[in-house]
């Protein structure tokens, strides 16, 4: 049975100093459960984040991709398969989905960003053609949901990170 189907509560993050809001829905969450580095050898995991913009002040995380096949993964270390993941974008962006961001897991307890991690994202923000501020990092670690989340907003100036609001019963 997959995780994704036990996960019943969306969480809502804030980013200090902005008037919106993230919520990652039970599928996303149940989707980062079912990745989460539970072994001591486990492989690291990750994939994109796709999001419904249609809620005047929330950005509403609805899809969770990865890992594919065809990504490179070790114990410390993801590196996703990027054609793939270009053709993951045009095909949400179909389905009214917006590429808001990036997902991978880590083997430690609570997740802390590592500097390839924060370099990475800057790099994305700087060399891709999108209409948002910025893009989302979310991390996974080993602990509950959500202290096992690291999530943060990275904009061309810097990286905020996010501050868990609550949890709530989603009525999907």
């Amino acid at each position: 049975m997959s995780s994704c189907a036990l996960m019943k509560d969306a969480l809502h993050f804030r980013c200090p100093g902005e008037s919106w809001s993230v919520e990652l829905t039970p599928a996303v969450l149940g989707h980062l459960q079912a990745h989460k580095q539970r072994r001591r050898l486990s492989c690291e995991a990750g994939g994109q984040l796709f999001a419904r913009l249609d809620v005047p002040g929330m950005v509403q995380i609805v899809e969770a991709t990865g890992p594919r096949p065809t990504d490179r993964r070790s114990l410390f270390g993801f590196e996703p398969d990027r054609h793939a993941e270009r053709r993951e974008i045009q095909a949400r962006y179909t389905q009214g989905l917006h590429f808001v961001g990036d997902w991978h897991t880590h083997p430690q307890r609570i997740p802390v960003p590592s500097g390839r991690d924060e370099r990475s994202m800057q790099e994305m923000v700087r060399q891709s053609a999108h209409d948002l501020p910025g893009f989302f990092m979310v991390i996974v670690g080993r602990a509950d949901f959500p202290a096992g989340l690291y999530v943060a907003f990275h904009h061309s100036t810097g990286a905020s990170s996010l501050i868990t609001v609550a949890s709530k019963v989603s009525a999907s």
